[in-house]
């Protein structure tokens, strides 16, 4: 499981350093082969490992490209989707049209996510868990089955 908030600084080529606990788990589960793309609802990116991704894969080729908002997805999100790997120094690079689309500069935070990481500007991050802990009393808990049932 991916979790955890962590701090990271880009390096000048634009590369991620992924938190050493991550790095074997990455190796080992998918090669240190994963994919980056947008996030339609957050100014954040994704990262999969390649067996999420491909899971992922599988559910927007059953979208129809005829329905223009099932291919707005596929478009976004297929067209955004860039191959990463792992060097020997567990970074990789994050492609400069996902770093301009996050907004990334120096400082970001991968947040983990289960089965994905969440990229994060850093300044962004903390508005957005501003903004989380904010709603959480005017959060209408009922209107969620799921959450109704839903204990710490």
């Amino acid at each position: 499981m991916l979790r955890g908030a962590h701090a990271i600084s880009l390096d000048g080529k634009g590369r991620l350093a992924v938190p050493t606990r991550f790095r074997d788990w990455l190796r080992d589960d998918c090669d240190g082969q994963l994919v980056c793309t947008i996030d339609i609802n957050n100014p954040c990116l994704l990262l999969y490992p390649l067996v999420e991704w491909e899971e992922i894969e599988k559910k927007l080729k059953g979208l129809s490209s005829m329905n223009p908002a099932e291919r707005r997805l596929q478009r976004l999100l297929l067209g955004y989707a860039s191959e990463c790997e792992l060097d020997a120094q567990g970074r990789f690079l994050v492609p400069g049209p996902l770093r301009q689309h996050a907004g990334l500069d120096k400082k970001i935070m991968l947040v983990g996510q289960l089965n994905k990481f969440e990229i994060w500007d850093e300044s962004c991050w903390q508005q957005q868990v501003n903004d989380d802990l904010l709603a959480l009393p005017e959060q209408d808990w009922s209107a969620s089955e799921r959450l109704r049932d839903f204990s710490l």
